[in-house]
């Protein structure tokens, strides 16, 4: 038997995965681990607590997935996974359940915008692992609704993120309430000085597998860049939709900015949903599965999308507003040339973002190639922004008059109909009796 070509078939053989479990790895057309799976599994699989760093979109999940089901179908203890949105714990959950359902895996998935009924019958099956949000979690911890006192195996997943959206309090409090003794495994695109101290705090020897530097993108990225005046960003938006085909992730920096923009996008005539933090969990859901599905072609979202969330064939990501955080933007272009494939990263900048630019460029370790405004490109001043939101809207189109709070840069000249200040509503003088 040719050794070479068994080795192919048989990827995940020598990983020091059981025998059952690399059955169902195989089922689900798993054949040869990424570099992070390759590297992480068979450490995990002894118990050692692990840091792994590694591009988006690379199969971090998989890579604490395998080890954590396997040690806990030996009877031992719970697992508990942390994220920082509730698409991604939805995400994994449904990884692990389509590995593990053979086995009889029972999970628990708490995080907020969901009923909590539904998740505290799942938590009273003794669930062999709870996927989670910080603080949904902690809110259960602090009403008795659940112990971590038999927690075994704990990951971070995008810890970073964790951090930047402001849930350290909570991560503490968890950190307290899980035994000392156990495997931790954290999981990340980038590693910060937050994270590094709370591994040394919390963990014990890890070992530090890096696949690649900090902030490196996807080879297969085709990233540009242009310098474009604010007024004209949506009428080069408009064009740069037209001309490259395919499913495309737009992001915009606030979540009323992402709902204009949809609403604008809707009326170029084109299928668009929104992903924010205005959108119940099931909005949101329904937005992504639609994504996937392909009911629309482009999907308009803060970062809530860009971390883990695991869409293929997404042909471009557009950056309409460059991130807060230099560091969200190799998250955010992962959501294209995932798997292999090729994909385009199109991000705009107006004149005043040199800064912005710059430290993008110094995390990334090369310059972002410019390209040159189309000629004639129309200006859209706030006001025609507007009115042609407003024009656009159609029913079913989810848009809605006002997007921002009263006061904010895109404003509409029309009053409300009805509601409070600045335009009121004239009242009938009362009589007196």
């Amino acid at each position: 038997m040719d050794t070479n070509s068994q080795k192919k078939e048989y990827g995940f053989a020598n990983l020091g995965i059981a025998p059952k479990l690399l059955e169902a790895l195989v089922k689900r057309g798993f054949t040869q681990p990424t570099p992070i799976q390759a590297q992480a599994i068979p450490i995990a699989c002894e118990g050692k607590d692990v840091i792994g760093i590694a591009q988006t979109g690379t199969g971090k999940t998989i890579a604490f997935g395998i080890p954590m089901i396997q040690r806990l179908a030996k009877g031992k203890g719970r697992g508990l996974i942390l994220l920082p949105t509730r698409e991604l714990a939805v995400q994994v959950n449904q990884e692990l359940q389509d590995t593990g359902k053979h086995f009889g895996l029972r999970s628990a998935v708490v995080i907020g915008g969901e009923s909590e009924g539904r998740q505290l019958q799942q938590l009273r099956r003794t669930p062999h692992i709870i996927v989670a949000t910080p603080g949904r979690l902690v809110d259960f911890l602090e009403r008795g609704k659940v112990s971590l006192a038999d927690v075994s195996v704990l990951v971070l997943d995008e810890a970073d993120r964790m951090f930047d959206m402001g849930f350290a309090p909570q991560l503490k409090k968890i950190m307290l309430a899980v035994p000392r003794q156990r495997q931790t495994m954290l999981f990340s695109a980038t590693m910060p000085p937050e994270i590094v101290r709370l591994a040394k705090e919390h963990m014990g020897w890890p070992v530090r597998i890096e696949i690649a530097p900090q902030g490196t993108t996807a080879d297969r990225v085709q990233q540009e860049l242009y310098i474009v005046p604010r007024t004209q960003k949506l009428s080069l938006l408009a064009q740069v939709l037209r001309e490259v085909p395919g499913s495309a992730i737009v992001f915009s920096r606030t979540k009323y900015g992402t709902k204009s923009l949809a609403r604008k996008i809707r009326s170029m005539d084109l299928a668009a949903a929104e992903i924010h933090g205005n959108r119940t969990q099931a909005q949101r859901q329904q937005a992504l599965e639609g994504f996937k599905r392909g009911t629309f072609r482009i999907l308009v979202a803060t970062d809530i999308a860009a971390r883990g969330i695991d869409v293929q064939d997404v042909a471009l990501v557009l950056n309409y507003d460059l991130p807060m955080q230099a560091e969200d933007y190799v998250h955010r272009i992962g959501r294209t040339a995932r798997a292999g494939k090729t994909g385009r990263a199109i991000s705009f900048a107006t004149p005043e973002q040199a800064k912005d630019v710059k430290a993008i460029e110094r995390l990334i370790k090369q310059p972002l190639p410019r390209r040159a405004l189309p000629q004639d490109l129309p200006t859209i001043t706030d006001d025609e922004r507007e009115r042609r939101g407003e024009r656009g809207r159609r029913p079913g189109s989810g848009g809605e008059r006002h997007d921002r709070p009263r006061g904010g840069p895109y404003r509409s000249a029309r009053p409300e109909r009805g509601g409070g200040p600045p335009h009121r509503r004239q009242q009938p003088p009362r009589r007196r009796r």
